[in-house]
């Protein structure tokens, strides 16, 4: 009997083939954003340095409901403000090995609304 593997599984290994062709610089850092169930997180990650630059999340702004399309545009809008505090205006955008819609599109156009470049 074949058994497929969890959606998580293949998640984990589609964005495994991704970080092989992408990784942030100094110069042009990661935006790397994970979703749960609950939540949602982004990160700019230096990964020359191994430091995490800049980071939001739904949970630490306190949104009530972080899991939905409007509580991503606002770590969105987050992210792309503190990096404008951290001098960060370029980034490579890193979705995670999620699709790109819903919760991960709203986050990367509210970023770029508010000055970030990918």
């Amino acid at each position: 009997m074949i058994k497929k593997k969890s959606n998580n599984d293949m998640r984990k290994i589609r964005h495994a083939r991704v970080r092989n062709k992408i990784s942030g610089t100094s110069e042009c850092p990661r935006l790397n954003v994970f979703r749960s169930n609950n939540q949602i997180f982004a990160q700019i990650i230096d990964d020359e340095k191994q430091t995490t630059l800049v980071s939001s999340s739904s949970v630490e702004l306190k949104i009530k409901n972080g899991g939905n399309i409007e509580g991503a545009k606002e770590v969105g809008k987050d992210i792309a403000l503190k990096a404008k505090k951290a001098k960060i205006n370029k980034v490579v955008f890193d979705r995670g090995g999620y699709l790109y819609h819903g919760r991960v599109k709203a986050l990367a156009e509210a970023a770029r609304e508010n000055g970030l470049e990918f």
